[in-house]
């Protein structure tokens, strides 16, 4: 990929857009021989369904089974978790950067791959902020566009990024500037409510509908009444749950457990997932005809790797409260250069937990180190062969969960209940691991 490749932004005349270089697809061979289409965003899907970009008919095909994403100026292309993989020059790949000419093998067909000449133009906002969130990069003020744009109408928004990007602020912020500000925000969070319960919390029940409901209770739908319903971690939602939410969203009502009755309901729904959920309907985890209903509006927040430029920006907000000396401290340029080198997996969450804990405990804290967490105790790259197997195993075991914990509530921030979701164990569980090592 060379420098005329890489995305631009316009001059100084025109600030309101980003130039990325367009690319074409072609299918030169397979079942869909003489299929292309030209990249209109900095996304383009592949796959079966209809709502792909380069929507082939081979059986082989995945619903969505991969796209091209412009990033930091390259372009890449990743598998959406596709049944029958995708290969780059006839070599499988999860994720590769592309090359001009490059042939991609999706089912029975060979796509060819071709920089274009001309470009995208990817709209920015003129802002800086939006709500509660701050940036000026690229990433930044293309999201901030498209947010600007879902805040002013009433479509459903689906948020979407990893954890720590955001997303629940992103949702505040589009309450708080929409025409609905002066009513209720009602936050969901699909992933910490046990799917037994969940669906009385979004849709409420009557006295004595099932053992404990004492009293008929309205559900979040009927409480958000004229404003908006949040609904976090949207990915986590069961199965058997996701045809009645698809009937509120189409229908616009709810049917409270035990009830016959359906209330009408007028909200604005924003959900969010740090899942691809795409790549949860191929696995059959994840309804299409939800994913669509909800992503009206689908608005990608990008990791703060990718706009580490904002960094001075975030933390002047984050710092907003503190105390002029210790504001200034943690805002000197070779401190702000320290975090620069972090990549920071917990994002936006991760670095303002750090910088609480700078001024809890003072700034002369070890920033997290460039190319991830590390410890004293991080496993050795070999083994310990002077050890009997049994003892060796026990020793790289316990090294491996105590370095797995730090890596993985790092991440989180400390959040038990969402670092428990993700490593796919029970909080109690994760709770004793912790203890164990001495974490808690």
């Amino acid at each position: 990929m060379t420098d005329d490749d890489r995305t631009e932004v316009l001059a100084d005349d025109d600030r309101r857009h980003a130039l990325v270089r367009r690319f074409r697809l072609r299918v030169e061979s397979g079942p869909d021989t003489g299929r292309e289409v030209a990249s209109r965003d900095a996304r383009t899907v592949i796959g079966s369904e209809s709502g792909a970009d380069l929507e082939l008919t081979d059986g082989a095909v995945s619903r969505f089974h991969c796209e091209l994403v412009v990033e930091d100026g390259r372009i890449h292309v990743r598998d959406l978790g596709s049944r029958n993989g995708t290969t780059v020059d006839g070599v499988a790949v999860i994720d590769a950067l592309l090359h001009s000419g490059a042939s991609l093998g999706v089912g029975r067909n060979q796509i060819r791959f071709d920089a274009a000449p001309d470009h995208v133009r990817i709209p920015l906002s003129a802002h800086d902020r939006f709500g509660t969130m701050v940036g000026t990069s690229t990433a930044m003020r293309a999201a901030f566009a498209i947010l600007e744009r879902a805040a002013a109408s009433d479509a459903t928004v689906l948020l979407t990024g990893e954890t720590g990007t955001g997303k629940e602020a992103a949702a505040e912020s589009i309450h708080q500037t929409s025409a609905r500000r002066d009513g209720p925000m009602i936050v969901v969070d699909c992933g910490s409510i046990p799917p037994n319960l969940l669906e009385a919390e979004l849709f409420g029940h009557e006295k004595g509908s099932f053992t404990g409901a004492t009293s008929e209770r309205a559900g979040a739908f009927e409480a958000a009444s004229g404003g908006t319903i949040f609904l976090d971690e949207i990915g986590e939602l069961a199965l058997d749950l996701q045809p009645k939410l698809l009937r509120a969203l189409e229908r616009r009502e709810v049917k409270r457990i035990g009830s016959n009755r359906y209330h009408p309901i007028d909200v604005r729904v924003v959900a969010a997932t740090h899942r691809d959920l795409r790549a949860e309907i191929n696995a059959k985890t994840f309804r299409a005809d939800l994913y669509y209903r909800l992503a009206v509006v689908e608005i990608r927040l990008p990791p703060l790797r990718e706009r580490l430029d904002d960094l001075p920006l975030i933390a002047g907000h984050l710092l907003a409260s503190a105390s002029p000396a210790r504001r200034a401290e943690l805002m000197a340029p070779s401190f702000l250069a320290h975090l620069a080198a972090h990549r920071w997996p917990g994002n936006v969450r991760e670095l303002r937990n750090y910088l609480d804990r700078c001024l809890a405990l003072g700034v002369d804290l070890a920033v997290p180190p460039a190319a991830g967490p590390e410890t004293a105790e991080a496993p050795p790259s070999g083994v310990d062969a002077s050890q009997p197997l049994r003892a060796a195993r026990e020793e790289a075991t316990r090294r491996f969960e105590r370095a797995y914990l730090e890596d993985l509530l790092r991440l989180h921030g400390d959040n038990l209940a969402g670092a428990a979701r993700a490593a796919g164990v029970d909080r109690a569980y994760l709770y004793r691991l912790l203890w164990k090592h001495g974490l808690r």
